[in-house]
């Protein structure tokens, strides 16, 4: 999962970052940032486990953090668990399967149990997906996802699977669609769920929310950001509409930004 590699070096020019990034780098105090993985810190592998995590990332993200006196973490659609292991040894506070996972400022885990039925679900669903060529499963425990980035073509076959399984579940667990795969996931909990829950913790509080992603699943968490007075940023080329209010180019890029960010107090 982690690179002993450094990261290739992008010329990094103002024009290129949105005004609030710039502004962060003045006034660390005045922001909290909420972070999504894949996409958005890494680059989309075309398989779950192959992405490569730079080798300095863990320790950009760690100073980061530091100058903004901890109030930056980590919101992910991976399980929690896996997602702390890609940043090993630092931790920052993380919200994973879209917020259906957390782990607070205080260190505090909240973690969610698989009931049997739907361990029983997933495994009807694994079945079903192996006679499905280039469809990839990732199995979260209380989530289960399914990829067709290898095989687009499959986009409207595992929609339609998907949805009959969410029926299936029931109202605990909701289809969630994302870039190339289809997720059912924890229903009671969103991305803009787990921002709110940070931005109440002392650490955050009195700040304005930061929310950078990729994705649809990232939605909510941009409009949280949004309607709490913050800024929204989307990274990449989007595929639909979004709320987000600003735009940056790459993955590569806000790695970037975050090594400058880390240790410089201004680009100007």
């Amino acid at each position: 999962m982690t690179s002993p590699r450094n990261e290739v070096p992008v010329d990094l020019q103002t024009s290129d970052l949105d005004p609030v990034l710039l502004h962060l780098l003045g006034r660390p105090g005045h922001w909290a940032l909420f972070l999504d993985i894949d996409g958005t810190l890494l680059d989309i592998a075309e398989t779950p486990d192959a992405i490569r995590v730079p080798a300095e990332l863990g320790e950009h993200l760690h100073r980061l953090s530091r100058r903004m006196d901890g109030a930056l973490a980590i919101v992910t659609g991976r399980a929690l668990l896996y997602a702390e292991g890609l940043f090993h040894p630092f931790e920052f506070p993380m919200a994973g399967l879209h917020g259906g996972e957390l782990r607070g400022t205080t260190g505090e885990l909240t973690l969610r149990q698989v009931p049997e039925a739907f361990a029983v679900l997933k495994g009807n669903l694994l079945a079903e997906t192996r006679k499905l060529s280039g469809v990839m499963v990732e199995d979260k425990g209380p989530a289960i996802a399914v990829h067709f980035r290898l095989a687009p073509s499959m986009a409207a076959t595992v929609e339609g699977m998907m949805r009959r399984y969410a029926e299936m579940a029931g109202p605990d667990w909701a289809l969630q669609l994302g870039k190339m795969v289809c997720e059912l996931r924890p229903s009671r909990a969103s991305k803009a769920d787990a921002l709110e829950r940070f931005m109440a913790e002392p650490t955050f509080r009195g700040r304005l929310p930061l929310a950078i992603g990729d994705d649809l699943t990232d939605e909510t968490m941009f409009a949280a950001a949004n309607a709490l007075g913050g800024h929204s940023i989307r990274v990449g080329e989007a595929s639909s509409a979004t709320c987000a209010r600003g735009r940056l180019r790459s993955p590569s890029l806000l790695r970037a930004y975050i090594a400058l960010a880390a240790t410089a107090n201004s680009l100007v």
